[in-house]
């Protein structure tokens, strides 16, 4: 048998060293980054890197196409670059000794660079990617050794009657890919098990409130198929940046604010809700949001106002923005006059729906500022409150295409009946959600076809940042028919007719749904 007709199938054992030898990598870093430094991982520090740089049109596809599993779809992309990279870092080894180990070195410095300039890198940050990549080079190195001795032995005849460095070869791989999967998965069950602040979060006793949101006969309509007046924790929309969701114990939370103020401060948890908590009930809505949309949503939120805060600082003259900050580095840029405004409810949450902020929606205190689009207001997992100005300071999303102020387009939307749901002929009830915070709605209206706008029944408002049900009965007959809805706000204002893409703030538009009736 000639070393030309052994190659093909050499080749594919120099890729499964490369894929041997780059799960070794991410174990090995894992690992290390679980004693040096727990924000250390390779992997989710070049997915946070991905969503950093990625394109505004692509970022808007994701959250379209995969909505909250966008990042589950980005770990699973990232996953099978990362083998594709190794086993052809395997080959080229095998091929021309040292550029194997050389892509390796390269996929160290890059995911090393991803780490270190992270908000959250610690100062043993560089170690893990190190260690990964050294791990990785002599795994990579011994295999493809003692494949090459392997061939060696078949061209020359020798293989049957010895087979060392075939058993050799089969015999390390399983050891370093059995090691590798199973410290890599340790290292990560360890890390999530002893970094978890779930038992925190069950055991923490927030406060009663001096206040609670009075909830108007009315505010719930009776009608199958609509939103709920306060949507369940676990059905919330939830976008953001956070590959993983941070995990904060609020015994250790500070918030600092600095900037354009008299005196620098910082507050504990503590100090935070020992200043007394009312509640509130707003409505938020993600600029993402396409016409018809479901990233919007309303909860209960216990907190206490931004406003009093900054009142502590003392905001200096020539302020007008305030940069909020994540622990994740991520940055929001919020008008300072939606802050202090004493008619804005503009507040530091601790609490949703009668239970401490669940961990993937902020905990243990976020922002929520009714009126502005969560982009620009409703940072999560906060930390730092920088009163500054629009010229000096820009946020995450502002040089990705985004408007630095983004006040919200008042909007409503067809819950039921659904779009591709056919429905029986006679009495159907057309209904959904509307919304318009800060300002209210005062009617909304239906559309059958091309016909005359009929005016619906709303749901007693809560207050002006809630959004309303409405419904209104139809006698449907059979055929196709187009069911078109608006709103109008209490200003007197009709929701914007025209089509608007999400980019730069915020899609516009009047739904449209074609519904189905049988006979």
């Amino acid at each position: 048998m000639g070393a030309r007709r052994t190659r093909p199938r050499f080749l594919l054992w120099a890729a499964l060293a490369g894929l041997i030898s780059g799960a070794v990598f991410l174990a090995a870093a894992e690992l290390v980054a679980l004693i040096a430094a727990r924000s250390a991982s390779p992997i989710l520090a070049v997915g946070s890197f991905v969503i950093d740089i990625v394109p505004q049109p692509v970022k808007e596809f994701a959250i379209a196409a995969f909505g909250a599993a966008d990042k589950i779809v980005l770990l699973g992309s990232l996953g099978l670059a990362v083998a594709i990279a190794s086993a052809i870092a395997g080959i080229l080894q095998y091929l021309r000794p040292h550029l194997g180990v050389a892509a390796l070195v390269l996929a160290g410095v890059l995911s090393g660079a991803a780490i270190v300039t992270r908000a959250s890198a610690e100062a043993l940050s560089f170690v893990p990617p190190l260690a990964g990549t050294i791990a990785g080079s002599v795994i990579l190195i011994v295999l493809i050794r003692r494949l090459q001795g392997w061939r060696e032995d078949v061209t020359s005849g020798e293989g049957a009657a010895k087979g060392v460095n075939r058993r050799g070869f089969l015999l390390t791989s399983a050891i370093a890919g059995a090691s590798a999967v199973i410290a890599g998965v340790a290292a990560r069950a360890v890390s999530a098990a002893t970094s978890s602040v779930d038992a925190i979060r069950g055991a923490l006793r927030i406060p009663e409130p001096r206040s609670r949101v009075t909830i108007p006969e009315g505010a719930e309509l009776d009608v199958d198929g609509i939103s709920s007046l306060y949507t369940p924790n676990d059905q919330f929309y939830r976008v953001d940046t956070a590959l993983t969701v941070p995990t904060i114990d609020p015994a250790t939370w500070r918030l600092v604010v600095d900037g354009m103020v008299d005196q620098r401060i910082e507050l504990s948890f503590d100090d935070l809700i020992g200043r007394g908590l009312d509640e509130y009930s707003i409505t938020l809505t993600c600029v993402s949001n396409e016409v018809g949309g479901n990233l919007v949503g309303s909860a209960r939120w216990l907190g206490v106002p931004v406003r009093d805060i900054l009142a502590l600082a003392g905001v200096q003259s020539g302020a007008d923005m305030v940069l909020s900050r994540s622990v994740d580095g991520y940055t929001a840029s919020t008008p300072l006059a939606s802050l202090t405004d004493e008619g804005t409810d503009a507040i530091l949450a601790v609490a949703m729906n009668g239970e401490p902020l669940p961990l993937e929606h902020g905990f243990p205190v976020r922002m929520v500022v009714p009126g502005l689009y969560g982009y620009v207001s409703a940072t999560k997992w906060l930390t730092e409150l920088k009163v500054t100005t629009f010229a000096q300071d820009e946020a995450y999303w502002t040089p990705r295409g985004y408007d630095a102020e983004a006040p919200i387009k008042f909007s409503s939307r067809v819950d039921t009946p659904k779009a591709g749901a056919p429905v029986p002929a006679g009495t159907v009830a057309i209904g959904g959600v509307a919304w318009a915070q800060t300002v209210g709605i005062d009617r909304v209206e239906v559309q059958i076809d091309d016909g005359d706008w009929q005016e619906a029944t709303l749901s007693t408002a809560v207050n002006v940042d809630t959004w309303v049900q409405w419904f209104l009965e139809w006698e449907a007959e059979p055929g196709t028919h187009y069911v078109t809805v608006r709103a109008v706000n209490r200003d007197g204002e009709v929701q914007e007719q025209e089509r608007a893409p999400i980019a730069p703030n915020g899609s516009s538009g009047w739904q449209r749904t074609l519904v189905t009736v049988t006979g």
